[in-house]
C-alpha cells in the first residue's frame, strides 16, 4: 500500500533509529534533557532567533505562538484555510479568546495591501488587530510558498501598525529549498516561528517553537498549562535533532515526485484541474460526476490511501517512505483511474 495521505506517515529510517536509542536524556520540565537542549539550541540558530522550545505537536506550538502574542478579545488576521484557523479545534478562540479575520489570498498566500485593508481601526466597537499569520508552505495552497521579499512587505505593515507576526512554519524548509534563502533571514520578521519535524523531515514526533528568549520564557509556562510537558523526551528528540541536520536537502526528492504525479493526473480522464505544484503537496479537483468518497475507496482498492480536501478535491502528499519504485506505480495506478 502506497500511503500519500501526508508526510506524518513516515517510519524512523534506521540511522535516525540509532540516534534515538544513544540520546542522553534527562527531566526536560526541570530543563535537565540535553538532547532537548541541543535541538531546541540548534532550531533556534538554524531560523535565526533566540530561544525555542520542544512541544509534542505543530497544534501546540502554533497554539501558544499566537497565545504569547496576544490577549483576549483580539483579533488574528490569517487566510481563511489557515491550519490555525480550520484544522485546530478551535483552539485560538478558546484558549486565546481571540477572534479571526480572514483572507483568501492567491492561493493562500496573503500580500501586504489585503492584510493592512483589513486592520481594524482603533474603536470600541471592534475587535484590536494583534497578529498576522501567516503558513509556509501553504497547505491548503496546494504547498505554494512565499519568499522573503513578500514576507519582508507584510511585516512593513505590522511594524507600521504595531502587530505581532507569527509563521506556521510546518513545511518551511520545503519552501527553502525551493528558494534558496536562509533560515536564518526569517527570525527578523516575526516574532515566533513555529516547524514541525514530523512532516517532511520524517521525525515520528514533535516540533519547535522559536523566538526571543522573553517570549520562550512565557511559552514554557503555557506549555505547562497545556499539559506539554514533558520528562525523558531526549528519546524522541534526538529524532528531530537527526532530521534537521540530515533531512533538509534531500526534500527536492519529494517535490520532483510530486511534480511527476502532477503531471500523470493532467493526463487522467476523471480530473477536472490540478493545482500547481510547487513541493511537495498535491491537490486535484475530480470532474463532477465523480464523488471523493467513491475515489478514495478506488485508489485504496489499487493501492494508493489519499485524503479528501474539499467537495471535489483529494490531496497526495510526498514524502521520505515514497520512492522512486512507488513512484511508477502510483503512476500506473492513476492512468488505470
Amino acid at each position: 500500500m502506497i500511503d500519500l495521505r501526508s508526510d506524518t506517515v513516515t517510519k524512523p529510517t534506521p540511522e535516525m533509529f540509532d540516534a534515538m536509542m544513544s540520546a542522553k536524556v534527562g527531566d526536560d520540565v526541570f530543563g535537565e534533557d540535553p538532547t532537548v537542549l541541543e535541538l531546541e539550541a540548534k532550531g533556534a540558530e538554524i531560523l535565526g532567533m533566540e530561544a525555542a522550545i520542544y512541544c509534542p505537536s505543530g497544534t501546540m506550538t502554533n497554539q501558544i505562538g499566537i497565545h504569547i502574542l496576544s490577549s483576549p478579545y483580539e483579533e488574528v488576521v490569517c487566510y481563511s484555510g489557515a491550519h490555525i484557523y480550520r484544522y485546530e479545534g478551535g483552539g485560538v478562540a478558546g484558549t486565546s479568546g481571540l477572534s479571526f479575520r480572514l483572507i483568501d489570498g492567491d492561493r493562500g498566500r496573503l500580500n501586504a495591501r489585503e492584510i493592512e485593508a483589513q486592520i481594524n481601526p482603533n474603536d470600541i466597537h471592534y475587535p484590536k488587530t494583534s497578529i498576522i499569520e501567516l503558513e509556509n508552505t501553504v497547505n491548503k495552497g496546494g504547498g505554494c510558498y512565499y519568499t522573503l521579499a513578500q514576507i519582508k512587505s507584510i511585516n512593513a505593515v505590522a511594524v507600521k501598525h504595531g502587530l505581532k507576526m507569527h509563521l506556521d512554519g510546518a513545511r518551511l524548509f520545503n519552501a527553502l529549498v525551493e528558494t534558496d534563502e536562509k533560515a536564518a533571514d526569517y527570525g527578523q520578521y516575526f516574532d515566533t516561528i513555529s516547524i514541525c519535524l514530523s512532516k517532511g523531515l520524517g521525525a515520528p514526533i514533535g516540533s519547535l517553537l522559536v523566538g526571543s528568549q522573553a517570549l520562550i520564557n512565557k511559552a514554557r509556562r503555557v506549555r505547562k498549562f497545556m499539559g506539554g510537558g514533558m520528562r525523558q523526551v531526549g528519546y524522541i528528540a534526538a529524532a528531530g535533532l537527526y532530521a534537521l541536520e540530515n533531512n533538509i536537502p534531500r526534500l527536492k526528492e519529494d517535490h520532483k515526485r510530486a511534480k511527476a504525479l502532477e503531471e500523470a493526473l493532467h493526463k487522467c480522464s476523471i480530473v477536472e484541474s490540478v493545482l500547481p505544484v510547487d513541493t511537495n503537496i498535491v491537490i486535484f479537483k475530480l470532474k463532477e460526476q465523480h464523488k471523493v468518497s467513491e475515489t478514495l475507496e478506488l485508489l485504496k482498492k489499487k493501492g494508493i490511501l489519499a485524503v479528501g480536501f474539499g467537495p471535489h478535491e483529494i490531496r497526495l502528499v510526498t514524502h521520505l517512505d515514497f520512492d522512486d519504485a512507488q513512484l511508477e506505480q502510483a503512476i500506473a495506478i492513476i492512468k488505470s483511474l
